[in-house]
């Protein structure tokens, strides 16, 4: 059973995800940060590849995927980072990043560095569902790899019904239709949104992201699904220490503000 599975299968709330961009704040940090992830308690990693235009990402992400392009982050980098992860990191980690990427790398070129490094699955924001069913899914049925699609309050019914027929593993529940960054509170709008999806009886759980920052916007994402994914925050909290271990005491501190 692919690890994501495995986890929410097991774990039915309280999941606790964090992304950080690979390469970020040192090109070679990779590693120590998914070993401390684990060590710390985090349930899932969300792994970034840095890209030069990132359409979904706030300010504080799309800094640190300029820092990690001029560090010398690349798609080979990467996987050259991460061919012997499992040898030392058993949760499930995913890699997101933008469609432009992966073609350049080419499709099944990546998703053969995917299984051979042990990543569970992907989320890729720009790719069209139409080329996921068409192109996509093929390939990442044929390797073991997940597909993680997003959804934000502007989703309409039929197009939520259609990604969870397609797709198995759980659905990124965006709480906003903007970029990504820190949030306050999840207002009564979110609040609603959280409900009518929770209402729709999706086979596939979802997790929130997008603004989770306190322990306001932390309890509203567990209340309303099986788990929370935690971005710029930590991104912040990187930039601020001096190791991921000090990166993730910041962050367990934030959540309990």
């Amino acid at each position: 059973m692919n690890r994501i599975n495995k986890l929410f299968e097991d774990k039915k709330e309280g999941i606790l995800s964090v992304f950080f961009t690979a390469g970020y704040p040192k090109l070679e940090d990779t590693m120590s940060i998914l070993k401390a992830a684990e060590k710390v308690g985090i349930n899932m990693v969300e792994l970034g590849f840095p890209f030069s235009d990132p359409i979904a990402d706030g300010p504080t992400i799309q800094t640190s995927s300029n820092i990690a392009l001029k560090n010398g982050m690349s798609m080979k980098k990467l996987f050259s980072q991460i061919v012997n992860m499992r040898q030392s990191v058993s949760i499930p980690v995913i890699l997101m990043g933008y469609v432009n990427i992966v073609m350049q790398y080419g499709l099944e070129h990546f998703c053969e560095s995917c299984k051979s490094c042990g990543v569970d699955g992907v989320i890729l924001p720009d790719l069209p569902m139409k080329d996921y069913l068409a192109k996509y899914k093929p390939m990442f049925d044929k390797y073991g790899i997940v597909l993680v699609l997003l959804i934000t309050p502007e989703t309409t019914d039929d197009r939520i019904r259609e990604i969870d027929n397609n797709t198995n593993s759980f659905i990124y529940m965006v709480s906003s239709a903007s970029t990504t960054g820190a949030q306050n509170s999840f207002d009564k709008k979110k609040q609603d949104y959280f409900a009518r999806i929770n209402n729709m009886g999706l086979k596939n759980p979802r997790v929130v992201g997008f603004g989770i920052s306190n322990k306001q916007t932390l309890q509203a994402a567990f209340k309303n699904s099986s788990g929370a994914i935690i971005g710029s925050k930590f991104v912040k909290c990187l930039e601020n220490t001096s190791s991921p271990e000090e990166a993730f005491d910041m962050l367990f501190d934030s959540l309990k503000k």
